[in-house]
């Protein structure tokens, strides 16, 4: 018989034909609901515009410090390496008080951050300011995906998972547009300060909008007919997060070294690419910019796709085959010198390492302990992100090692080889994320949403195969009120409507 692993790679049959048609599902998708997606996906967008402002803006950067590349990536390090901090903070306010509050507190903080970085004056300054950003940044991705998707029927996950995980995508571009249209005519300051002001924008929307109602029902369930009070909640709060990390200690570790191969999957093809362009095939910073943005089209493309497609093939296996993708197009993407064929591999690059990423929200929130979606998932993401927190200055310390020759207008020109560098840490990289996934867990379908939330005893109980698979009508274990089970009721939750 073939190991579990392999056994498990697709869903079975009977849990696929019982979804309901994704048009049915999607019509009766409420407002609110959608706007909590919204509010969700915005907020991931912000986190983009905000990262990627320096991956822009490097060669402003180098002008304005007078620092090298290799310096002034150091602030990318730096506030990856801080974001570990910012998971663990927000994730267990989150998770302790539920999910609009502290996003709102998170963006605001965001938001700060971002204008004050549009006004240091030295370098030290800008380091400075860009590893308080990592903290604020660190929380987003976690609650962003709790808030998104524990709101969404089960049947819409996958498509939903992957257009979220696309809003770092659009914030790339939002980012790449202000820089080709904006900062030539004003600074590169403008970049960062109109980071700040969407991030209000998206604090603000998140603040108009309901809690989870996840957490409304919690907060209104009884416990023997006595209401918890703070001081309980927090002290169940606490025990059960101890009991959590002792019951999961091992699904922890492999989270972060799956996002930490999935960061280095992303970083590696991202954070040096625009400067990539410039500095070892010649490219203006008009075009560089414009090939970004193609290829952020087709991380936007991929995403949903993935998504979508793994709510039928299973999250692992469209995993698989997207980085599979990605392995095959890396010639496409560093060999050849002219913009249309770079363009083109870098839209099929991104098609594949965006597609497998869009996957990642949900795979995430099915295999957590159910109470814990903000912070399980938030801290395991980020810290994947603090050990590829490098990804950059790898390469731009290899590519400074290993030059090559360019044609240019004045003559030939001796350059980094940052082509040859990129190839092979992507190549690498997909072979180690590929092992990983195929070895890893997956539990396609869970109705997460009916497990306790952390301030509820027994919550780090529920183990993460409770919700999977479980039958329409099944018993909501988190509905309001004791006096049904006094009754002798039973209430019902299907897809998050009570029945």
């Amino acid at each position: 018989m073939a190991p579990y692993f392999l056994r498990n790679l697709v869903p079975r049959r009977e849990k696929v034909e019982r979804s309901r048609p994704l048009l049915d599902v999607l019509a009766e998708i409420t407002f609110t609901q959608w706007c909590l997606f919204f509010s969700g996906w915005l907020a991931w967008t912000c986190d983009a515009i905000d990262f990627f402002s320096v991956s822009l803006t490097v060669t402003n950067l180098e002008a304005q410090f007078g620092r090298s590349a290799h310096a002034v990536t150091t602030s990318i390090t730096l506030t990856l390496l801080f974001r570990s901090a910012g998971a663990v903070i927000f994730g267990l306010l989150s998770d302790r008080f539920g999910r609009k509050w502290p996003l709102v507190g998170n963006l605001f903080l965001v938001s700060v951050l971002s204008l004050g970085t549009g006004f240091v004056k030295t370098f030290p300054q800008f380091l400075a300011l860009r590893s308080l950003f990592g903290v604020g940044m660190g929380g987003i991705w976690g609650l962003a995906a709790a808030t998104a998707l524990e709101n969404l029927p089960v049947e819409v996950r996958g498509l939903a998972s992957g257009i979220l995980q696309q809003g770092y995508a659009c914030g790339y571009l939002i980012a790449a547009l202000v820089n080709l249209y904006l900062v030539p005519h004003t600074t590169w300051r403008s970049l960062f300060w109109t980071g700040a002001g969407i991030s209000a924008f998206a604090g603000c929307v998140r603040a108009l909008l309901p809690e989870s109602e996840v957490f409304l029902r919690a907060k209104a369930e009884k416990q023997d007919n006595v209401p918890f009070s703070t001081q309980s909640k927090t002290s169940i709060f606490f025990h059960e997060v101890k009991q959590m990390l002792k019951h999961h200690w091992k699904l922890a570790i492999y989270a972060v070294l799956l996002m930490t191969g999935f960061n280095f999957l992303s970083h590696g093809s991202q954070d040096l690419y625009p400067t990539y362009l410039q500095a070892s095939k010649g490219f203006s910073k008009f075009d560089s910019t414009v090939a970004t943005i193609i290829g952020n089209c087709g991380a936007i493309s991929g995403g949903a796709i993935a998504g979508f497609t793994s709510q039928y093939i299973g999250r692992r296996l469209t995993i698989i085959i997207f980085v599979l993708l990605v392995a095959a197009f890396i010639p496409l993407w560093i060999i050849p010198d002219t913009f249309s064929k770079l363009s083109a591999g870098a839209f099929c690059v991104q098609f594949g390492v965006q597609g497998a990423w869009g996957v990642i929200p949900i795979l995430l929130s099915e295999i957590s302990p159910p109470a814990f979606r903000s912070t399980f998932p938030g801290v395991a993401y980020q810290l994947g992100n603090m050990v590829s927190s490098a990804s950059a200055q790898i390469e731009a310390t290899g590519g400074d090692q290993h030059t090559t020759t360019i044609q240019t207008p004045t003559g030939r020109k001796v350059v980094p080889n940052y082509a040859l560098v990129q190839g092979i840490f992507i190549g690498v990289v997909a072979v180690y994320v590929i092992i990983l996934t195929l070895l890893g867990p997956e539990n396609h379908g869970s109705h997460f949403e009916r497990g306790k939330t952390a301030f509820q005893p027994g919550a780090s109980k529920e183990d993460v195969n409770d919700f999977v698979g479980e039958p329409e009508g099944a018993q909501d274990r988190s509905s309001v009120g004791s006096g049904a089970k006094e009754k002798g009721d039973i209430q019902h939750v299907e897809n998050g409507r009570q029945v």
